[in-house]
C-alpha cells in the first residue's frame, strides 16, 4: 500500500474518531438529538460552519455517485452514508483511499 492510501486510511480513522467522540459526549452527558441540531444553529458562526459542511457532504455525495457510474467502483458508494452518519472529516478520505486503489 502506498504512503498515500495510508495518509488517507489514517485520516478517515481520524476523521471518523474525533467527530464520533464529541457526539458520544454530547449523548453521554444527557444531550439529545434536537438539542445538538439547536448547538449547529446556536449562532452565525456554527450556521456558516453547519452550511460549510452541508455543501460539502453534498458535493462529495455528487461526485462519489459520478466517479462510480465512471469507473465503476461500487465499494466507493459506502462514503455516502459514512459521509451523512459521520461527516465529511470521514466520508472524504475515505472515498479518497477506496479511490485510489487499484480496480480490477
Amino acid at each position: 500500500m502506498s504512503g498515500l492510501r495510508i495518509t488517507y486510511l489514517v485520516l478517515a480513522v481520524i476523521g471518523a474518531v474525533w467527530p464520533m467522540w464529541h457526539f458520544v459526549v454530547h449523548f453521554q452527558s444527557g444531550g439529545t438529538l434536537p438539542g445538538l441540531i439547536g448547538a449547529w444553529l446556536a449562532n452565525d458562526a456554527t450556521r456558516g460552519l453547519t452550511a460549510d459542511v452541508i455543501v460539502s457532504g453534498t458535493a462529495l455525495g455528487i461526485w462519489c455517485v459520478a466517479e462510480t457510474l465512471v469507473r465503476r467502483n461500487w465499494v466507493a458508494l459506502v462514503t455516502i452514508p459514512a459521509t451523512l452518519l459521520v461527516g465529511v472529516s470521514f466520508g472524504l478520505p475515505l472515498y479518497l483511499f477506496l479511490r485510489t486503489r487499484p480496480i480490477t
